[in-house]
């Protein structure tokens, strides 16, 4: 019987529990909370493998774009399954691709905000939400809500160009707790980031991808940082997916997990904005938005 269920929206209760019954069904799963939200939920990571080689992918930076919480954990079922049957992923044999590569994946950066735009806040969660969103009329309340329940876009939050994007933001207008688009006091602040960075500095990864939605593009720089291969990587991803490989938005550059690894690591880091059309994707596109993405998760395994 599968795990996890892909045809309804997620939660963070779902996640969570879809992980545990993971971590059941194969042992060989280590999980480890890296973060706890303001709300008391926790922010997971997910380790399988055993090889040299390190890579972690994330999701769900954003509360909207929780579909890419069920493409990794989707994911992490079929390559279990696939290792635990000495089956294929993709054409790969999986117990050989666990034994050169370890793996990491933090299905659920944003857990509190994610249960806010899926219908699973608490009342007290959702009415500082509302509370923060009365001072935004334009953005669509909660389903244009991309921060965290603190009013902090996570994925701005980090110690790459963090002045320019909070620049940038204050100029828009963002320049207090928000739906989206908020920096936060300063880099880092918010428990969520935090514990990702601390974990990928623990971890040592090789390389991340971190999934977003939408537009069906890849980003691959941060600034003048030149990471070796780097482009030649994110022009496989682009083959195998369909996807373009493309520049970044002025208004997207600065402030990014995929920035700050660049800068801090020297390693080839990745933005995935996933499906099309507007945030959130409904759950009728997760089946489109799993096969063009799972074949970037193996190649990127295989790097």
């Amino acid at each position: 019987m599968l795990i996890v269920d892909t045809t309804t929206p997620v939660t963070s209760q779902k996640s969570v529990a879809a992980v545990e019954a993971l971590k059941e069904s194969y042992p060989g799963l280590q999980v480890k909370t890296i973060a706890t939200t303001a709300f008391s939920r926790p922010v997971q990571a997910v380790q399988i493998g055993s090889g040299a080689k390190r890579v972690l992918f994330a999701a769900s930076f954003h509360a909207n774009e929780w579909i890419t919480s069920l493409v990794l954990l989707k994911f992490l079922e079929e390559l279990m399954t696939a290792a635990n049957t000495g089956g294929q992923i993709l054409g790969e044999d999986a117990r050989q691709l666990l034994q050169q590569v370890t793996v990491s994946v933090v299905p659920m950066v944003d857990p509190d905000g994610v249960d806010l735009v899926t219908g699973a806040a608490t009342p007290q969660a959702y009415a500082k939400a509302e509370a923060i969103a009365r001072h935004f009329p334009d953005i669509p309340f909660p389903e244009g809500w991309k921060a965290n329940l603190n009013g902090v876009d996570l994925n701005l939050q980090y110690p790459a160009g963090w002045l320019k994007a909070r620049e940038m933001k204050f100029m828009q207008g963002f320049d207090r707790p928000a739906p989206r688009d908020y920096v936060g006091l300063y880099p880092l602040s918010q428990p969520e980031s935090r514990g990702l960075a601390e974990y990928t500095e623990s971890f040592d990864p090789d390389l991340v991808v971190a999934f977003h939605t939408q537009g069906k593009e890849i980003y691959w720089e941060f600034e003048d940082y030149f990471v070796p291969g780097a482009r030649e990587l994110g022009e496989r991803f682009a083959q195998v997916s369909g996807y373009t490989l493309a520049d970044v938005p002025e208004s997207s550059s600065y402030a990014g997990y995929k920035d700050w690894f660049i800068k801090v690591f020297r390693r080839p880091g990745y933005t995935v904005e996933a499906g099309l059309g507007v945030n959130p994707l409904p759950i009728s596109q997760f089946d489109e938005i799993y096969k063009d993405t799972l074949p970037i998760l193996v190649a990127a395994m295989k790097m």
